[in-house]
């Protein structure tokens, strides 16, 4: 519809023919909008079965409503006291029929009778489609009863889980509903004893949990950093402090090199060639150290000028130097006092169009084990809806069950391509995605982590595909016994999410009963980005408290 010469929101007062008349026309420009995609895309849902194709047609109806900018829109439907759209993501055409409906009976015109053959879904259908779609992927949740927890808990597995069956049970008994394997770690003999101590506690215990294996990718990490043999000039020391208060320090050790700003850093593709940097007695640098890297591929994709991240975004670079061989970067975000780079650390080149497969020959090997123990499987590092076909031909070659597949959200390049990653990965359901918030929050920035986990978890929404909460959940009390309370908050927000996952510590079992209480106490507040509004305790003007006293936590330094 034309809206060119339709009048301006703000110009009239609330039900004046002339503003009804301005929102109708664009409600409707934004409804052709949505025709128009799901035409343009007409061949890649033709591929997709019963209920995927109507989560298919959902997410291109609300790519259609988010290209636009309807804040005035939503402003002023709000003043009329109608939906704002704010909420629309599991059935936004349904949401635009409704509102659209309302405005032609304000305005005493005959309801429209559509011949595009577009077809809504409605707010229920959106959230039944939602729901099992999750309970295929992740198992049912707890949803039924006052009590129950809708979103479910995923535990990374520790090594001890293959030898210790206590530990498993007892994270299943105070409710993880998935355990989750990290194939970059252990091997399958001990994956396999994981599966077996937990198959025995659901026996026991008649608990219900699933297995993810979430395979290794094309991972950059720092290799073995060789051994500081005595050939640096300075005196030994942990720092340029150290250098000059403690000249009887120890060396540094084999497996970390130290940085500063303003250093120079060789990357090699020779796994044997770590070398440490050589420093006058000034701390002055001689000559560089040499990091080796366990993905040298990279290389041919690195150019000059890109940033370089090395663990997890504590160490920034920018690229001085690439060749094939090696690359040589410059340290630019470091303290001031040094910091450590230690092996197996992971490197991100945020800056870099990185044009390598996500299944490496180590994930086709592992898939082997994969499809015989597991229930779901996660790719690591993909960046393309190519990626995702891939794996889905591979799992198709090996087996005849139904894996469910989890799209690991980690890399700038597949936040991008989001969209078309999940139109393909619909093909084969179940299938869900994991905010890696780790590697995620290196690639895109630290300051936009919050605006790009809002946007996945709204793009997920709309294609009704389960969301997993991941990354440094409860964290600080999983490793060291108390949490910190920013971390109380980000937990309780993963009620938002189907799914949030632990990673591993000495205290993952505490964490595992906290975080069932937070998601407990969080069901009725809060459903996906709507605010519930049951009886608030605060509202009893005696000051009693209803709600019954919460286990007390001790809490971190903040």
């Amino acid at each position: 519809m034309d809206t060119a010469h339709a009048p301006k929101l703000n110009d009239h007062p609330p039900w004046d023919p002339s503003r009804i008349e301005a929102l109708t026309c664009e409600l409707e420009a934004i409804r052709a909008d949505a025709a128009r995609l799901e035409a343009e895309f007409a061949p890649e849902l033709a591929r997709l079965d019963g209920p995927m194709r109507d989560s298919g047609r959902n997410l291109l109806h609300y790519l259609a409503l988010r290209r636009r900018d309807i804040r005035a829109l939503q402003h002023e439907l709000a003043t009329l006291g109608l939906s704002s759209l704010g909420r629309a993501e599991s059935h936004v055409l349904g949401n635009l029929e409704a509102v659209l409906a309302i405005l032609r009976h304000i305005a005493g015109r005959p309801q429209a009778r559509r011949t595009d053959g577009l077809r809504p879904i409605g707010f229920d259908e959106g959230r039944r489609l939602l729901e099992a779609h999750a309970g295929s992927l992740l198992g049912k949740s707890e949803r039924p009863g006052p009590a129950g927890r809708s979103v479910r808990i995923m535990v990374t597995m520790p090594a001890d889980a293959a030898t210790d069956p206590v530990l498993v049970r007892e994270l299943l008994s105070n409710g993880m509903d998935l355990m989750r394997i990290n194939c970059a770690h252990d091997d399958p003999a001990a994956w396999s004893r994981m599966v077996e101590n937990l198959r025995r506690a659901q026996q026991e215990l008649g608990r219900p949990c699933r297995v993810l294996m979430d395979l290794a990718g094309p991972k950059l990490r720092t290799g073995y950093l060789g051994t500081d043999d005595g050939a640096d000039d300075r005196l030994p020391g942990g720092s340029l402090f150290d250098c000059v208060i403690a000249p009887a320090s120890l060396p540094l050790a084999g497996e970390s090199i130290e940085v500063f700003p303003g250093d120079e850093l060789v990357l090699t593709r020779r796994l044997d060639g770590g070398r440490h940097p050589r420093r006058d007695r000034r701390g002055t640098l001689l000559d560089p150290g040499v990091v080796p890297c366990t993905l040298p591929e990279v290389f041919a994709f690195v150019r000059t000028g890109e940033k370089v991240w090395f663990d997890d975004g504590k160490i920034g670079a920018v690229v001085a130097a690439a060749g094939p061989d090696e690359v040589r970067v410059r340290i630019t975000a470091c303290p001031l006092t040094g910091r450590k780079l230690r092996a197996d650390r992971g490197i991100n080149l945020p800056d870099s169009s990185i044009e390598l497969p996500a299944l490496t020959a180590k994930d086709l090997q592992d898939l082997e084990t994969v499809v015989k123990v597991a229930d779901l499987v996660g790719l690591s590092f993909l960046n393309s809806a190519a990626d995702v076909a891939a794996l889905q031909e591979e799992l198709a070659r090996r087996t005849d069950r139904k894996l469910g597949i989890v799209l690991k959200i980690e890399t700038r390049r597949a936040f991008a391509q989001l969209p078309r990653i999940l139109l393909a990965a619909l093909r084969t359901p179940p299938v869900g995605v994991m905010i890696a918030r780790g590697d995620l929050a290196v690639e895109c920035g630290y300051e936009r982590l919050a605006e790009v986990q809002e946007e996945i978890l709204w793009i997920c929404e709309a294609a009704h595909a389960p969301v997993i909460w991941a990354t440094q959940v409860l964290e600080t009390l999983a490793k060291k016994g108390t949490p910190s309370r920013a971390e109380i908050t980000d937990a309780a927000m993963g009620e938002r999410a189907e799914c949030v996952m632990l990673n591993k510590g000495p205290h993952v079992v505490d964490a595992v009963r906290v975080l069932d209480d937070i998601l407990r106490r969080m069901r009725s507040h809060q459903d996906k980005k709507t605010a519930l509004l049951r009886a608030l305790s605060l509202s009893n003007l005696d000051g009693g408290e209803k709600d019954p006293t919460p286990p007390r936590i001790a809490f971190a330094e903040d």
